[in-house]
């Protein structure tokens, strides 16, 4: 009989704040912010420090979840929310809702830039495989897909006056793009290094870049062509403006107002620049020409020097326009930047929030002449790596271990319930009574935590080297260290006074009441024996019946002694490289080694035989356990996968996949109905067990499947020819989902085509006169009419309707690929049903685009086929009904201004221009204190009188 096991599946992650790959970005309202966290995107309440929600895209069938990769918030709506992805793909989330409203897949790599236009209709996106592809947001399709970069597009942005796109690349370039005509019409080449950032201002006067260079660049915005069109320079060069910041630009944005800038670089420094308008850059040039005038008579002192003053912008300068105003200083370095749309006190100039390279984000308020930092959300996420993970023997709590920090979660809903500050700790352990915790650091001391207090109680001098493991021991009566000292050393758990002047010690053996002592007694450790060891311990593990100790060393091999008389009893030899792990079975049979040698060795305790060597990572095997009660394995390692094996068959049984770096980490339940495991990305997953049995062989059928299907993808294919300079083509690509898009639409039609066959022999009645059916056990005679039994895979449906489920069931931003894998004879099918369609009247809009997509696609089969012009011709009837479609658009909107002038009228609060009164709320208010004031003299003179 063919066995069966469970599956598991990640259920949560928890422990990012925000991770480098991503930007920031606020909501319309600068109440919420948007950030990026590995394969989610958080909505922060920064002032509540609370997460509002945490929106995912579903799991897949094989591999992990993309990360987020980019962040643009929709400036028409307050809760849609756009964000671009590693593999390439775009979704449009509502942060109110928290659901995906659209998914898009179009570019080869990660997208590396977004950005609205200003009524959010269009949607540019920039890549690492150097695209740009701009979207139609209403119809949740690409447009078309613009190529001319040599490198990475690190930025995007639009300018509304002239229809224009201006991308920035690490190829040095900046381009301008016609929205219009699809082409580049401008390519500037003054910078000598990477562009990284570039923004416009709202009122689109000015544009800045930066790259990898001291200067940042402003550019003038023309709007008007010049006299010569061949020459007409969208961006004319301004000059350049010194930073502070030795480091490259990694984001520039200006405010809303278009008064400040923000240029935050790849250090510790985030400098915020005013922007002077014409009036002050002209004053500004005159006072400067002044100076060198002065100057220069003062040094020369020449006769008769006509000084000509600025009197337009030709003899401006980038410094009369820009000035830096403050440099908002930082304690890590920053990866990203966001301004908030609102003021919180008319003193402060502009809040910026920061997201920092150490998992954390902060709100600075930028006043005129310092900076504070007035909000920070740091706690539910470690500084640095994840880098040992223990789990109380009910479950209830988790510890982990980082740099500089200890953390207590709940493995369940994932919030942290203690922060403690520690030093670099490797690995860890529960007391008695899980009241308290024991880590182990990389200076070699051990240090006891309060769990309930949150305190340090003590910390003790345990080794001179790093504690790489621990070891707890089966009695509970303490545990187990090894060292890179070569010690692998006893410890017993003591309870003592706190003025440690009295030692009261107690076995656990012994019944006590440990809630009744805690006020006066404090945990403390005992060292009692010490086993000295020829190499460096790695790791040590101490059997379930306590009989038996496994020492890893760095000569790669494992020595088990007994735990009694500590005497040698087995020397376990064959890994190439040092074990960096092992763990014994439940039962005490097994014993399973992880090495840096990519291979996981199982070894019979009885006779130290190695049972069966594992290939099971693609990198070192950093953390492996058995599954209590079972001979169940799992394994994680640098490759970023974890690996579920049977030990007794020696099989691999799943592979689950999730994190986005190394992972260090691995903690299995008592019940082993779930595991946590953490990583080099400061994740913390959850995988839970199921109740949905698999097969092996089914498994790996279906891992057979998922790499098919992925050769199907064209974004691994590498590009055949460079693009032509300033080209442009088709936005979408080829995929898996276009491709089973493509297969639906063809069995659509073969199945509606053997309908409408099936219809017509009915209604003609081509059945021989004397034939005799057998049908539902009665007779019938050929020539009676017989009633038509539709096919149920129809779905009740007649065959153009059918079709036209099929097609409107394809994602839109794929149907244009979908059809360009169609055959021409299946096209013709679909005209076909086109003609069928535009009477109808029904989904006008998929019908105009079905059939433009088609024409556009097959133009040149379908002028060179005769029998195709009746199909072409009978189409243009669409004209009819998306003109009739239109005219119902326009009544219904007039008709809804109406009502909307109309409620206006009779009520103050709702459709009222908020502007405008809070305008004359405040006239009145300004106007108050002078009418107080001359009331106030009046009086004075009265009494006077």
């Amino acid at each position: 009989m063919v066995k069966s096991y469970l599956r598991y599946e990640e259920c949560n992650s928890f422990g990012v704040v925000v991770s480098a790959e991503s930007n920031l970005c606020y909501d319309s309202t600068g109440k919420l912010l948007i950030a990026g966290a590995l394969d989610k995107l958080l909505v922060w309440n920064v002032k509540q420090g609370l997460c509002v929600h945490s929106l995912a895209p579903s799991l897949p069938e094989s591999g992990s979840r993309p990360a987020v990769t980019a962040i643009a918030c929709t400036p028409a709506s307050s809760s849609l929310v756009a964000s671009g992805y590693s593999d390439g793909s775009l979704r449009i989330w509502d942060i109110v809702k928290g659901a995906c409203e659209s998914t898009m897949n179009s570019h080869r790599g990660a997208v590396t830039a977004l950005r609205y236009n200003k009524n959010g209709s269009l949607l540019a996106t920039g890549s690492k495989d150097t695209d740009v592809i701009v979207w139609d947001t209403v119809a949740e399709t690409g447009l078309f897909r613009l190529q001319g970069h040599r490198d990475q597009v690190t930025d995007v942005v639009f300018i509304e006056n002239g229809n224009k796109l201006l991308t920035s690349s690490k190829d040095t370039f900046v381009r301008v793009w016609d929205i219009q005509t699809q082409a580049c019409v401008q390519t500037i080449v003054s910078h000598r290094s990477e562009v990284w950032s570039l923004d416009v201002d709202p009122l689109e006067r000015y544009v800045v870049t930066g790259g990898a260079d001291m200067e940042l660049r402003l550019f003038q915005v023309s709007s008007e062509p010049s006299s010569d069109p061949g020459k007409w320079e969208v961006l004319q060069l301004l000059g350049d403006v010194k930073k502070q910041s030795h480091d490259r630009v990694v984001t520039l944005r200006f405010n809303e107002l278009g008064t400040l800038l923000g240029c935050q670089c790849a250090g510790k420094s985030l400098e915020v620049y005013s922007l002077h308008d014409d009036k002050e850059a002209l004053k500004k040039a005159k006072r400067r020409k002044r100076r060198k005038r002065e100057k220069a008579d003062k040094t020369e002192k020449p006769e008769n020097v006509a000084v000509t003053e600025p009197e337009d912008g030709n003899d401006f300068q980038a410094s009369d326009y820009i000035r830096l105003l403050q440099i908002v200083r930082l304690k890590h370095k920053a990866r990203s930047f966001a301004i908030s749309p609102l003021h919180s006190r008319k003193e402060v100039m502009c809040t910026l929030a920061v997201s920092l390279h150490n998992n954390s984000l902060e709100v600075h308020e930028v006043q005129a002449e310092s900076s504070a930092k007035v909000h920070s959300i740091d706690l539910p996420g470690h500084r640095s790596d994840v880098r040992s993970a223990v789990l109380t023997m009910d479950g209830t709590l988790l510890m982990t271990t980082s740099h500089n920090a200890v953390k207590i979660w709940n493995p369940t809903t994932g919030s942290c319930l203690r922060t403690m500050e520690a030093g670099y700790g490797l690995c860890g352990l529960f007391g008695p009574g899980n009241h308290h915790a024991i880590v182990g650091t990389k200076t070699g001391a051990l240090e006891i935590f309060d769990v309930r207090s949150g305190d340090r109680v003590r910390a003790v001098e345990a080794h001179s080297g790093a504690v790489w493991s621990v070891s707890a021991l089966p009695n509970g009566e303490g545990f187990v260290t090894g060292s890179a000292d070569n010690d692998v050393k006893f410890w017993r758990f003591d309870l003592v006074q706190a003025d440690d002047k009295v030692t009261l010690v107690f076995y656990l053996r012994v019944e006590f009441d440990v809630d009744k002592f805690q006020a006066f007694k404090q945990l403390t450790i005992e060292n009692v024996r010490t086993l000295r060891m020829a190499e460096d311990v790695l790791a040590v593990r101490v059997s379930p019946d306590g009989k038996y100790l496994a020492v890893a060393l760095l000569d790669s091999t494992v020595k088990i002694f007994f735990t009694d008389s500590l005497k040698f009893y087995l020397s376990l030899y064959g890994h190439k490289l040092p074990v960096l792990c092992i763990d014994i079975s439940s039962d005490g049979a097994l014993l399973a080694s992880g090495s840096a040698d990519k291979n996981m060795k199982i070894w019979g305790m009885d006779f130290g035989d190695c049972h069966k060597s594992l290939f099971a990572h693609h990198d070192s095997v950093m953390a492996l356990k058995f599954v209590p009660n079972t001979h169940y394995i799992f394994s994680v390692g640098k490759d970023r996968v974890v690996n579920y094996w049977d030990a007794d068959k020696f099989q691999h049984l799943l592979r689950l996949e999730g994190h986005h770096a190394e992972i260090w980490c691995l903690a299995v339940s008592f019940y082993g109905d779930f595991i946590i495991t953490g990583s080099h990305d400061r994740s913390i997953r959850r995988w839970e067990r199921t109740e949905e049995p698999f097969f092996i062989e089914e498994e790996r059928e279906k891992q057979l499947e998922a790499r098919f299907d992925s050769e199907l993808d064209d974004s691994r294919a590498p590009r055949q020819e460079a693009p032509e300079e300033g080209a442009s083509g088709l936005a979408g690509r080829k995929t898996q989902d276009t491709v089973s898009a493509a297969d639906s639409i063809i069995d659509a039609l073969d199945l509606a085509e053997e309908e409408r066959k099936k219809i017509l022999e009915h209604k003609v009645g081509v059945t021989p006169k004397k034939m005799i059916t057998i049908s539902c056990m009665y007779l019938q005679e050929a020539g009676e009419k017989t009633k038509f039994q539709p096919n149920v895979m129809m779905l009740g449906l007649s065959p153009s309707a059918y079709v036209l489920r099929a097609v409107a069931s394809v994602r839109p931003s794929d149907l244009e690929q979908a059809f360009l894998m169609l055959p021409f004879s299946d096209a013709l099918k679909l005209l076909e049903y086109v003609k069928q369609w535009i009477p109808d009247g029904s989904q006008v809009e998929i019908v105009g685009r079905v059939a433009t997509m088609l024409l556009r696609i097959h133009h040149e089969q379908l002028i060179a086929t005769p029998s195709a012009r009746a199909i072409v011709t009978s189409v243009q009837e669409i004209h009819g009904s998306v003109r009739s479609f239109k005219n119902v658009l326009g009544r219904n909107i007039a008709a809804m201004s109406y009502v909307q002038d109309l409620l206006a009228l009779s009520s103050n609060a709702l459709f009222k221009d908020a502007g405008a009164k809070l305008s004359e709320i405040r006239k009145k208010l300004s106007s108050f204190p002078e009418k107080q004031e001359g009331h106030n003299k009046k009086k004075k003179r009265q009494k006077l009188q």
